[in-house]
């Protein structure tokens, strides 16, 4: 194999990977942020159903 042709291989391996990692960069700075509270839901208003802290409590004595 000539020297030239390891050089070029090399090269276009370098140059792939940069391209991929500006890729990645690029794809995670545009991605809309993540909402910080998402736990803490508006309760409905109304008759409709409602997670009181007695149903949490209920919740957690009949995990397995």
């Amino acid at each position: 194999m000539s020297q030239q042709s390891k050089i070029a291989r090399r090269t276009f391996f370098a140059v792939l990977g940069g391209a991929a990692a500006a890729g990645v960069a690029a794809k995670l700075s545009s991605s809309p942020p993540i909402p910080r509270d998402t736990a803490a839901a508006k309760e409905p208003q109304g008759d409709s159903y409602r997670l009181t802290d007695h149903i949490k409590k209920y919740y957690r004595t009949t995990t397995i």
